[in-house]
């Protein structure tokens, strides 16, 4: 193993540090390797490809931002590919990373840099958990409502590098919507900043939608200044029974959308998930709805919300499970339509997967997006049911087995987002695969 050390020297554990640019004693790969720098070089050379073993990979520990640059830059020069983790939660997520050679581990770069309750707004390194940047924001009344499905334990850049998102996203803004300014090192080894804190960006781009999302394939994030909300006065969770019938559903779905209703999330559960977060007793669907406001809004909204079916009260900690509900290595994939052919879109869904055994689906109302989740020894049934789902709907993979990817459209493979890659990583070392095209 290798550790990238606060100073930036990358070293061999126990072995003294050398400078940023030496050859190293160990070597960076089983392959050889060019220890040329970028600038002798008169054209990129691809990274030589190979399994990506996250396992048995080496992995470069960053403790800082200026770390992160020195490991990028040597990473450059040696043309080793390198596979970015945080908190390594998502790393069986997106396309097979195939050709990275060393783990480029920037978890310990943590910590909230700057927060100031007045202006609602809060820095924090890109390691730093979503369950941290709550503890500190609840005594002020405040929250950051990124609620990605996983756990607390999420970091702040891999939220937002992966752009995940939960039901909260509709209405309290998408990770986009709350990441007000961003610093990166791109696939130079250059640090760059976009955003808040920051009078303007680099040559025209929106370097925060661009970083968000785009899987850390055209830089490390390294820290990242996000907007707050202030936590509401009071909450309510009510379940609402679903309809089976599918025009009787969208007739339900409009009046909650359309009706006199402000909530900060709206999810449609499957029968399983509606009976194991307690949300209904029996085997039907079930629509859960979060409530916010004053005292008087919130039971206003608990009326209507009553008049329109039989309901149940939950407790709000129904939200935290739900994030956690999916069993460990299930296969996901994420299917999607305008949110008034959520009905349409919610029957075709079951319809096609209901023979998939541990099968588990859930929607998002108010944005159209279904998620469908099957436990690890079913990824191969998911697989020969997304011809069909991709011919009627728009479809984006989460975790899937590794022949699935090529039934889906790459993100990167359009000549606007090749041409952006190669403006901030021309030499592909970052993340590589993970929006490219299977092969």
């Amino acid at each position: 193993m290798k550790e990238v050390s606060p100073s930036g020297a990358i070293h061999g554990l126990g072995g003294a540090p050398a400078p940023v640019g030496a050859v190293s004693s160990a070597p960076l790969a089983s392959a050889p390797l060019s220890s040329a720098p970028l600038s002798a070089s008169p054209a990129p050379t691809a990274v030589p490809a190979g399994p990506f073993d996250k396992a048995a990979t080496p992995v470069w520990l960053a403790h800082n931002t200026g770390a992160v640059a020195d490991a990028i830059r040597e990473a450059g020069s040696a043309r080793v590919a390198l596979r970015v983790r945080a908190g390594g939660g998502w790393l069986d997520a997106g396309r097979p990373v195939t050709n990275a050679t060393h783990v480029l581990d920037v978890g310990a770069l943590r910590g909230i840099v700057e927060y100031t309750p007045g202006d609602l707004t809060l820095t924090a390194r890109a390691g730093t958990t979503l369950a941290e940047i709550d503890d500190a924001t609840r005594p002020h009344g405040q929250w950051l409502p990124l609620d990605p499905h996983g756990a607390p334990a999420d970091t702040l850049g891999a939220t937002l590098a992966t752009a995940s998102c939960g039901p909260l996203g509709a209405s309290l803004g998408l990770p986009r919507d709350l990441a007000l300014g961003v610093e990166f090192v791109d696939g130079r080894g250059t640090v760059v900043r976009g955003g808040g804190r920051v009078v303007k960006n680099v040559a025209g781009f929106d370097l925060v939608r661009l970083t968000v999302g785009a899987w850390g394939t055209l830089g490390v994030i390294t820290e990242a200044t996000v907007r707050l909300r202030a936590r509401p006065d009071h909450c309510a969770t009510l379940a609402v029974e679903a309809p089976g019938d599918q025009h009787a559903l969208a007739r339900l779905l409009r009046a909650l959308r359309e009706g006199p209703l402000t909530p900060i999330a709206t999810e449609l559960l499957d029968a399983t998930l509606s009976a194991a977060l307690g949300a209904t007793a029996g085997d039907a669907d079930a629509v859960v709805i979060r409530l916010v406001g004053n005292a008087t809004s919130v039971a206003a909204q608990r009326r209507h919300v009553m008049s329109l079916a039989r309901t149940v009260e939950l407790p709000d900690t129904v939200w935290d499970a739900l994030r956690r509900v999916l069993p460990a290595g299930a296969a996901s994939v994420r299917v999607s339509h305008r949110p008034e052919r959520l009905a349409v879109l919610w029957h075709d869904l079951a319809t096609r997967t209901r023979d998939i055994p541990g099968c588990l689906r859930h929607a998002t109302v108010e944005r159209g997006v279904a998620r469908c989740a099957v436990p690890a020894g079913h990824a191969e049934a998911l697989t020969e049911v997304l011809p069909a789902l991709v011919s009627s709907w728009r479809v984006v993979g989460e975790v899937l087995a590794p022949s699935a990817w090529s039934v889906l459209q790459p993100a990167g493979s359009d000549r606007l987002s090749r041409g952006v890659r190669a403006a901030f990583d021309e030499l592909h070392l970052l993340n590589p695969g993970l929006m490219d095209a299977t092969t």
